[in-house]
């Protein structure tokens, strides 16, 4: 007896000339679908999911960016401690890394970082910080 499989729905892709490919042009920029289907947007805010995508997008092939908080904050027109907040679960999270210019700067490089492929650890942030 043969088994068929059921048939996959026909995808349409509205536009085909414009199919979204990583390259030079492109930059680096891509967010890991990991962060919806492991319960990540759960946790995150609004403002949270806005640094991190700004980071992504402004990120080398390595993933780090070398953007200041008060550019962040510009480009996204978010307060000071509201940038300030979100990096800082960014962080507790294990989403991003930090690591100062200097050992006196006050800024630095963020680094985008693997997805931890258990989803996100509320134990990890900042007490008082959680959703």
């Amino acid at each position: 007896m043969s088994r068929r499989r059921p048939k996959s729905p026909r995808i349409v892709v509205p536009h085909p000339e414009r199919v979204r490919a990583l390259g030079a042009a492109a930059g680096f920029g891509w967010l890991d679908a990991r962060l919806i289907r492991d319960g990540w947007l759960e946790v995150l805010t609004a403002e949270d999911l806005a640094v991190y995508a700004f980071l992504c997008l402004v990120a080398d092939r390595h993933g780090v960016s070398w953007y200041r908080q008060d550019r962040i904050r510009t480009a996204l027109a978010l307060e000071e401690q509201v940038v300030w907040r979100a990096l800082g679960r960014l962080e507790a999270l294990g989403l991003v890394a930090y690591q100062p210019f200097s050992i006196h700067a006050s800024e630095g490089f963020r680094q985008v970082l693997a997805v931890d492929p258990r989803g996100p650890r509320l134990d990890l942030l900042l007490a008082g910080d959680e959703p």
